[in-house]
């Protein structure tokens, strides 16, 4: 979550929601933690702040639009997604609201699904090391086969954030609303 939040505050957006899934799941728990970091050191929200940018909802499609509709109502122009079917529905809540992907609000999944590429935008999306997660735990498995007591700790790894086409420059001073009406205030006007 922290790279996706620098990889959006680089691009210029200063409101950015989370949609993850129920607080009882430790992966969410852990995208939350990795959220409120990211937006504390790179826009410098306190925890009650960013809080106030979470969603959560179901890791679906449907669960995804539902949290992005909140979001974008409370005026996000970016929505970092707990999983890439989430990140999909997000698409469809923005283009639901007559607003584009990534010209109106930017959008990031979780996992770099198959075939995520080829989406409408091709999904910026966060990838975990799968082949290296899945081989350490047969490891840990094998050794606790043989008779070697594995470590009960944690096994940590990098994700890596893929850029692709559904993030963009943020709003260059223009509220979303008047993204969203597709007038901007005139400061001539008085």
């Amino acid at each position: 979550m922290r790279l996706a939040v620098t990889h959006l505050v680089a691009l210029g957006h200063t409101r950015i929601g989370l949609a993850v899934g129920p607080k009882r799941f430790v992966p969410v728990q852990r995208k939350i933690e990795g959220f409120r970091l990211g937006m504390a050191e790179r826009l410098g929200l306190s925890t009650e702040d960013a809080d106030a940018l979470i969603e959560h909802s179901l890791y679906t499609l449907e669960g995804g639009q539902a949290a992005a509709a909140a979001l974008i109502s409370r005026g996000c122009t970016a929505v970092v997604c707990a999983s890439d079917m989430m990140a999909l529905g997000a698409i469809r809540a923005a283009r639901q609201q007559g607003l584009e992907v990534p010209r109106d609000v930017s959008v990031v999944g979780f996992d770099d699904s198959p075939l995520i590429a080829f989406t409408d935008p091709p999904l910026t999306t966060i990838r975990q090391p799968v082949q290296a997660m899945g081989q350490a735990a047969v490891r840990a498995l094998l050794e606790e086969i043989g008779g070697t007591p594995a470590p009960h700790s944690e096994f940590v790894f990098l994700p890596e954030l893929v850029v692709r086409g559904s993030t963009a420059s943020g709003p260059q001073g223009q509220r979303s609303s008047e993204r969203r009406s597709g007038r901007a205030e005139d400061p001539t006007d008085g």
